[in-house]
């Protein structure tokens, strides 16, 4: 998800995706937001395999894949697999959302959405912890959990996302048809930038009783 305010950047036609309504509605389930990631990193799978790797049963994944077929998000891949193993691809690598009056129009959708991200990010974060303790030294080394606070205007807080942004933009993305290059491993970045909800007097006050 991004807002064309606060990315230095701009939504590639030959591989983004810009959401509307519609897809918004079609994204505000944590399953279809996990399946468009899995295709985006790994490249086209069957609902079979994708269902392993999420813990689900065949028949639910696809069903969402259908879902996330008939809102343009994922596709068939009739180069591989027959009649009986239907196989599916991502069909854009980036999805980005730049009209902020969607969270005005469609709360709901928006809010399902923006908790499906997060389940996924958290799904993320707990498979690699998994693998902490096979992980090379060097590799847990490289392992960074951090958060901090700050005092932010909402433009400083556009103009913060925006410089990440910027930052992560200058290493090599994913590319999963492609072999990857000697020495790299896949490495996952989340950023948060989240207004903290202030605690009222009487939350402050149920904490001192």
């Amino acid at each position: 998800m991004t807002d064309d305010r606060r990315w230095p950047h701009s939504p590639d036609p030959h591989t983004d995706v810009v959401i509307d309504a519609k897809g918004l509605r079609a994204l505000a389930h944590p399953v279809r937001v996990q399946l468009i990631g899995l295709l985006r990193k790994n490249g086209p799978s069957t609902a079979t395999r994708l269902a392993e790797q999420l813990g689900l049963n065949s028949g639910a994944t696809s069903y969402h894949l259908r879902q996330l077929a008939a809102s343009g998000f994922v596709a068939e891949d009739t180069e591989r697999g027959n009649a009986r193993d239907r196989w599916w691809k991502a069909v854009h690598q980036v999805t980005w959302w730049t009209d902020t009056d969607l969270a005005e129009e469609e709360p709901e959708a928006a809010l399902g959405y923006l908790r499906s991200i997060v389940a996924a990010h958290t799904l993320t974060a707990q498979t690699a912890l998994n693998a902490y303790e096979t992980m090379t030294a060097e590799w847990r080394q490289a392992v960074d959990l951090s958060d901090m606070v700050l005092q932010l205007t909402p433009e400083e807080a556009r103009t913060l996302a925006g410089e990440l942004s910027a930052v992560i933009a200058r290493y090599r993305r994913i590319d999963p048809e492609g072999p990857a290059p000697e020495g790299t491993d896949r490495v996952a970045v989340v950023v948060h930038v989240l207004p903290e909800p202030q605690a009222t007097d009487e939350d402050e006050q149920e904490g001192r009783s």
